[in-house]
């Protein structure tokens, strides 16, 4: 049985025992009780200069070979969103390099459309942008992620949220943009906690009356939307939202903390954690397709706990912990990230992360997610 000190609270050091590996039967086929869209995170090139503010620059074919992984399991691929570090590090240039790159890698598996949804936001414009621009930026970031074959996500903006007066300015461009989309696009709601510039989107920071301004743009367009990405942490809302969608409208839960009981009475899944535990997920899925409840809880039970570690606040800074796994899992060669954000998390809580990955039995090859891990405690002085 493979083992490493670890530290702990206190400055306690302790001998940790992993798990024997688990094997996922990945299943034959994509999950039909719900749509499952794993958010995917980008893999730095470990031998670029990442200073904050710097361009970002990518390993593309370990990148590329993350979404693979994600497909193989049965997974769509959400992308450039949030987990792939926009708003954080990864700049407009870079993400039109993306976008096209994992556009061409999903026709290898199937229809680009079915398989991966792209964000369309407005972080290339200037900060004094306009309102007229902000409808502008939206609208060539959509071009970019329809010409390469992909479904839109359209990302909550925070120069709108800067600029927005009230609900009315909402509509307003919300309006403009979804009326010249080539398909029904995903609304993303995404919430304070996971970026504090957008505190009050949907024109007001009263929940309620955001909720109402929200599920009347929805209305309003239903049918030019697929589905609505809710982000806030709050699964009483979420539940309460999705029973007033238009019919046709999903609602896809973007709940870290609450996912497994959110997915079983009716959301379906846009879901960042799912990058750290696809091939559960996967297996999760699969279960509750053949209407076994029962199993499909058991096996996302132990992930619950890892999730609310991973996302725990500053929740912003969760990619840490999911590009740690994906290291730690051997599907990337280096634990860098672009805009240094692989800092942003103490050695103690990636310890925390370790240890509930290997419980949740997310780390296939333990011999080599052990090495890694001893080399990464050594920098901060944990000696084995």
């Amino acid at each position: 049985m493979t083992a490493l000190t670890l530290p702990g609270a206190g400055r306690r050091l302790e001998i940790y025992r992993m798990r024997e590996p688990v094997v996922w039967d990945l299943p034959p086929s994509p999950p039909t009780s719900r749509v499952a869209y794993a958010a995917a995170h980008v893999v730095a090139d470990p031998f670029a200069g990442h200073a904050p503010g710097s361009p970002a620059a990518l390993d593309w074919e370990a990148t590329l070979r993350f979404r693979r992984h994600l497909w193989s399991c049965g997974l769509r691929v959400a992308d450039a969103m949030d987990t792939a570090q926009r708003n954080m590090g990864l700049d407009w240039a870079a993400t039109v390099e993306l976008i096209r790159r994992s556009a061409a890698e999903a026709r290898h598996f199937g229809d680009p459309a079915d398989l991966l949804a792209c964000g369309a936001g407005t972080d290339h414009l200037p900060g004094s942008a306009t309102l007229e621009q902000v409808v502008a930026g939206y609208l060539e970031q959509i071009e970019t992620v329809q010409d390469a074959g992909a479904r839109v996500v359209v990302m909550a903006g925070r120069q709108l949220a800067r600029l927005a007066r009230g609900p009315e300015d909402y509509h307003k461009v919300y309006g403009r943009v979804l009326g010249q989309v080539d398909r029904p696009v995903i609304l993303h709601w995404l919430g304070e906690v996971f970026d504090p510039a957008l505190a009050g989107y949907w024109g007001s920071r009263d929940l309620e009356a955001a909720t109402e301004s929200f599920l009347a743009l929805v209305h309003d367009h239903a049918g030019r939307v697929d589905g609505v990405k809710v982000s806030l942490l709050d699964a009483e809302h979420e539940v309460h939202l999705r029973e007033r969608l238009p019919d046709g409208v999903r609602l896809y839960t973007g709940d870290d903390f609450n996912y497994p009981e959110l997915i079983a009475g009716g959301s379906h899944a846009l879901l960042g954690i799912f990058d750290a535990i696809a091939p559960a997920a996967a297996a999760a899925l699969h279960a509750l397709d053949a209407g076994d409840h029962e199993r499909f809880a058991s096996v996302l039970a132990p992930t619950v706990p890892l999730a609310r570690k991973i996302f725990q606040a500053p929740t912003y800074h969760y990619k840490t912990g999911i590009v740690l796994l994906a290291w730690l899992a051997g599907h990337q060669d280096a634990f860098v990230m672009v805009n240094g954000a692989h800092s942003a998390r103490s050695i103690l809580h990636l310890a925390e992360v370790f240890r509930l990955a290997d419980q949740a039995g997310l780390l296939p090859d333990p011999g080599l997610a052990a090495a890694r891990m001893r080399a990464l405690l050594a920098t901060a002085g944990v000696t084995q």
